[in-house]
């Protein structure tokens, strides 16, 4: 019996999607399901594909063309001479490693890249470029330019982010809730209608639209 959580912590956690999945762990468990080879992870490259085959006995076929080729690692940096500060970048990244605010100036925070590459189809004015993350020649790839220490710090990174978006999703969810909730008891003054009917109507709207919020909360719980 396959262990997913066992493939996952062998994959390198760059959260690149390139294996066709949304994350290491979604591409671990299609490992399991049967739903895809070990030999879709670029960034693990042929020395990846190696040790999942050890882990699973499955056969260690060569990397797929399909899912992209091994290569060095890079890490994104950001022209600050063109950012604009839209936060596109910033909400692409998987492990937060990206930095800034709305209208001001991102960076990154090379130590925590994984060099996923998200973030340069996200950025609308191309102001983001990869540079080699090991300055030597020939470059590293695959596990060699990665590290057993970075895969780990990247998960937990990953984690944290996955919990972080969920709570503010979670938070921004409880203030429009909240808000229905105060023009309810109060949608005579704070309604432009003067109609009873017209009220009842809207009274009626957001009655619903409360019940289907509470009714997808509850289900979160």
């Amino acid at each position: 019996m396959l262990d997913a959580a066992l493939i996952n912590a062998l994959l390198p956690q760059t959260q690149c999607t390139r294996c066709g999945f949304p994350d290491c762990a979604s591409y671990a468990q299609a490992i399991v399901a049967g739903e895809a080879g070990i030999n879709q992870c670029p960034p693990g490259g042929e020395a990846g594909v190696q040790r999942l085959a050890q882990a699973t006995g499955l056969p260690a076929l060569p990397l797929s063309d399909d899912h992209g080729l091994e290569g060095p690692r890079f890490l994104a940096v950001i022209d600050e001479k063109w950012c604009i500060g839209c936060t596109l970048c910033i909400k692409a990244c998987p492990v937060d490693c990206i930095v800034g605010a709305a209208k001001q100036m991102h960076t990154v925070i090379e130590d925590l890249c994984t060099g996923c590459e998200l973030c340069i189809p996200a950025c609308p004015v191309d102001c983001i470029s990869l540079v080699p993350a090991i300055d030597v020649q020939p470059p590293p790839t695959g596990w060699a330019a990665w590290s057993a220490p970075l895969a780990q710090q990247a998960q937990g990174r990953y984690d944290f982010h996955l919990r972080r978006v969920e709570q503010a999703k979670h938070n921004n969810d409880a203030r429009l809730q909240a808000k229905a909730e105060r023009k309810l008891a109060n949608l005579a003054e704070e309604s432009r209608l003067t109609d009873p009917a017209q009220l009842d109507e809207k009274r009626s709207v957001i009655e619903a639209a409360l019940a289907r919020a509470r009714a997808r909360r509850n289900a979160g719980d």
